[in-house]
């Protein structure tokens, strides 16, 4: 088992969880689409070679962004990378995957 969380803009935010749901993350027993959710501000700095979504090259910029946590399976946590990353809407999306342990 594994926690997926990422962080997204208001405007994806419905459109990345169904597509990550899709990919079988978000499932804890009996039920389904299960995720945390907190709004935030995020920070960021688009450097040379990078085609921002939002943001200009070699300027900071604080966006409000949601960060989304949810469990998924072993067996569906690279189907749900690859969904974050085909959904989101940013070139670089932010993530992490960890590990959890069972008791």
């Amino acid at each position: 088992m594994y926690k997926l969380a990422f962080f997204v803009p208001p405007t994806h935010l419905d459109a990345v969880k169904e597509a990550v749901f899709d990919a079988g993350a978000g499932r804890i027993g009996h039920y389904e689409a299960c995720c945390w959710q907190v709004a935030g501000t995020g920070q960021f700095r688009p450097t040379a070679g990078a085609e921002p979504f939002i943001g200009r090259l070699h300027e900071t910029s604080r966006v409000e962004e949601f960060r989304v946590e949810m469990v998924c399976a072993d067996e569906h946590i690279q189907a749900a990378v690859n969904a974050l990353r085909q959904a989101h809407p940013y070139e670089e999306p932010a993530f992490d995957v960890w590990r959890l342990e069972t008791f």
